[in-house]
């Protein structure tokens, strides 16, 4: 590398803690054009992977600086793969080089680093998510560690504002038990791709508020189903980590602050406007979505109104984000700005075992399905 002896190791709390979190403060993520986003891991480095069955931190080092860092995480999903169509996964995630560091091969040894890390734990796929326009994570993954292209999910952004939405009289909302959900989502959701066996532990986690189910008024919730009804659970991230917007876009800032004159010179009109992003903020997360019936595309809006409304009332939660299959209809239903929103996120996925690649060759040329399961554990 010509720059001194790279040295790659796992992270030591005691030892890594406030320099990961100065990485972490000194990377941007998203693309320039939208604004980048700073994370705030609220004194946890690794935060966003605690919650998960298995995880994994490695960083760099170059002549004793903390230079690089990279997370992973593994479970077991429903994937194409017979003869039981379940497959072990490992996540990858957080992959920050300092700016002055970067084009010297940190990141890629990283990588490998950490499929070494998964190959051991006996991981079937590594995937990853990144935006589309991400060039020097397409160039990494892609062109020179052999990832392939394989899904491309819509991540959908609601600004929480006020006023509250109102709520549709003509349906009815129940709160489920987490053995209810549990069971709903094992015998409706479970052949969904990315879906996890640990559903249970999900549900059952702390940062998850609960699943609501919606139907229309005048029907029963019990045994038999209603003719028309539609699930959402909600993850608080906002108790994980805080997002903050540096770089934000001329369009945004122009909306935002019309939006704000428009509100304070009409009030009565109600308008609704883009929070303010430029401060730490936290969302919530929807996530196992799932509908049946005439009426559940009318029924899903409904519950993200709802969700909507509960993030209105925590104070520092300014959006609600969900994310759907790229060719998933249900994004029709789920309220969004264009303006915050992701149309494609690329995720990239590498088959870990060579004596596997006839199967991970059938996996990538499944056509996209409808749905997908995106693990709250890992936004």
């Amino acid at each position: 590398m010509g720059y001194g002896e790279l040295n790659i190791r796992s992270y030591n709390p005691q030892k890594d803690r406030a320099r990961v979190e100065d990485l972490e403060r000194r990377c941007e993520v998203g693309p320039a054009e939208r604004g980048f986003l700073f994370t705030d891991t609220l004194g946890d480095p690794i935060c966003r992977i605690r919650n998960s069955p298995i995880y994994n931190m490695i960083v760099a080092e170059l002549n004793n600086q903390l230079v690089g860092v990279i997370q992973g995480s593994i479970k077991l999903v429903t994937i194409h793969k017979p003869p039981k169509n379940l497959a072990r996964v490992g996540y990858i995630l957080g992959l920050r080089v300092a700016p002055l560091f970067r084009r010297r091969g940190i990141g890629s040894s990283l990588v490998v680093r950490l499929e070494e890390w998964f190959i051991a734990s006996g991981v079937d796929y590594a995937y990853m998510a990144t935006e589309k326009d991400n060039d020097a994570s397409f160039k990494l993954f892609v062109e020179k560690l052999g990832y392939v292209k394989f899904r491309t999910p819509a991540i959908l952004v609601n600004p929480v504002n006020c006023p509250m939405y109102r709520i549709s009289s003509k349906y009815e909302f129940e709160k489920l038990k987490v053995e209810e959900a549990e069971s709903l989502y094992r015998k409706f959701m479970s052949s969904m791709e990315f879906f996890p066996s640990d559903i249970g532990k999900i549900l059952r986690n702390k940062l998850s508020l609960g699943t609501w189910v919606a139907y229309p008024r005048g029907e029963s919730w019990g045994e038999i189903l209603p003719s028309s009804w539609a699930m959402v659970s909600v993850w608080n991230s906002g108790e994980v980590f805080k997002l903050r917007l540096g770089n934000a876009p001329t369009s945004c800032l122009m909306y935002t602050k019309s939006s704000q004159l428009m509100g304070n010179l009409v009030p009565c009109f109600k308008w609704r406007g883009i929070p303010d992003f430029m401060h730490p903020f936290g969302f919530y997360f929807i996530y196992g979505v799932y509908r049946e019936g005439p009426m559940s595309g009318k029924l899903v809006r409904t519950l993200c109104r709802l969700v909507h409304n509960m993030a209105a009332k925590c104070s520092d939660c300014k959006a609600v984000v969900t994310e759907v299959g790229g060719s998933d209809t249900l994004r029709r239903h789920i309220p969004h700005w264009r303006l915050l929103s992701c149309p494609e996120d690329l995720w990239c996925i590498k088959g870990l075992k060579n004596e596997e690649r006839e199967s991970f060759y059938e996996l990538i040329k499944i056509p996209t399905r409808r749905t997908l399961f995106v693990d709250p554990r890992e936004v």
